[in-house]
């Protein structure tokens, strides 16, 4: 997402290039700002960007995620061929749960990151929608012929998060679709489950990237306007941009793919390690298992650190970072975090001047402003974690 979202996103100028999802009409009708942002139009914000962000940290807010790559794959050994290409611990994966991981490139860079669950007959992924084509790609080069990989380009995807967010969507009467599966407020973070909304289906987790409690809900594009419209009649809900949502996550520390994450940087330098589960640690086998255990062994030349900056000025991504008169980094992500009230960052830094309380410098239109390596999550994750209450 590009740091210019939050003030000034430029809008694509071949509109025929760009593609309409199936809640378009929906979002303009409701005062979406529409922005094109990864090959779709997407409102960036509706009422303001600050508001819609606060709204999220107190009550409820609905993203529309339906550009992201929604997989499904199935077929003889599906797991333990996938795990060929992830770092994460998928055998071990239970049914219902999900694991953050990422697809690394033969040399152990970061291709992208995502979300697998295991769904018990097959496997579910949640790519990003920028790259899921090039996944797609990278998965029927690499999986064999047996493995059936199907795109769900006939679903949507919706993200309802933030403190109140249980309470809205338990209020539509969700209805197990499975045997022994939970009444969807039990649902914990990084669970999923199948559920029926009067006829239509849900595949709904308890997940998102806002660092708020929440849930991501799989629904087919037909069904997805008046889902949408029925979380809307909940009080506690109220639709919110991609400014939002690309503040939320950097307040929450989580790097954005194409921006603090891409194929140049590896999984230990930008903070991922605990994608890489014990067993996997040990043994290896997955693709670019030769950097990753290096990188285990020693420091990386360069690491992904959180800054916060003094005064109000933001700064953006692509400016350079600074230890006294040398060049040490760039910012990856900037903004303004409306819920501590001060500019923070993420960027890359050497490995010298990553230790947090590291003062620094960053150059803005030709100012240094003073900044601090700061520990991440700049706002602490509020998720609904096993045995805690909701």
């Amino acid at each position: 997402m590009s740091d210019s979202i939050d003030g000034g996103a430029s809008i694509g100028l071949d509109e025929q290039s760009t593609e309409a999802l199936p809640l378009d009409a929906w979002h303009r009708a409701r005062g979406g700002r529409m922005v094109d942002f990864a090959g779709y139009w997407l409102p960036v914000q509706y009422e303001g960007i600050m508001a819609e962000h606060l709204w999220v940290r107190e009550s409820a807010g609905l993203f529309d995620v339906s550009h992201m790559g929604q997989l499904k794959l199935s077929g003889p050994d599906v797991v333990a061929e996938l795990e060929k290409l992830l770092p994460g611990d998928i055998v071990g994966l239970k049914p219902g749960k999900i694991r953050y991981s990422l697809f690394l490139d033969e040399n152990g860079g970061i291709l992208d990151d995502l979300m697998v669950t295991n769904r018990g007959d097959h496997v579910f992924l949640i790519v990003n929608g920028a790259c899921k084509w090039d996944d797609i790609a990278h998965l029927r080069e690499y999986l064999p012929d047996e493995i059936h990989l199907h795109y769900l380009d006939e679903h949507a995807l919706l993200a309802l998060q933030g403190p109140k967010a249980v309470a809205a969507l338990a209020r539509l009467g969700l209805v197990p679709a499975m045997d022994g599966a939970p009444a969807v407020e039990a649902l914990s973070f990084m669970e999923a489950a199948p559920y029926m909304w009067g006829e239509r289906p849900l595949g709904i987790s308890r997940s998102g990237y806002t660092g708020e409690d929440g849930f991501e809900i799989s629904v087919r594009a037909e069904d997805v306007e008046a889902l949408a419209t029925a979380l809307l009649e909940q009080p506690e809900v109220k639709p919110i941009g991609l400014g939002a949502r690309d503040s939320l996550r950097l307040e929450a520390g989580l790097p954005l793919y194409g921006h603090d994450l891409h194929p140049g940087v590896s999984v230990i330098a930008a903070g991922l390690g605990f994608a890489i589960s014990k067993r996997r640690r040990t043994d290896g086998g997955f693709m670019g298992d030769a950097r990753v255990m290096d990188e285990l062994l020693k420091t990386p030349a360069q690491l992904r650190v959180g800054l916060t900056i003094e005064g109000r000025l933001p700064a953006r991504e692509g400016a350079a970072i600074f230890s006294g008169d040398r060049e040490v980094g760039t910012v990856t992500s900037g903004g303004h975090a409306p819920t501590i009230g001060r500019p923070i960052a993420m960027g890359w830094v050497d490995a010298a001047s990553a230790e947090p309380g590291t003062s620094l410098s960053i150059e803005v239109r030709g100012k240094r402003l003073t900044a601090t390596v700061a520990p991440m999550p700049f706002v602490p994750h509020r998720y609904v974690r096993k045995g805690a209450k909701a």
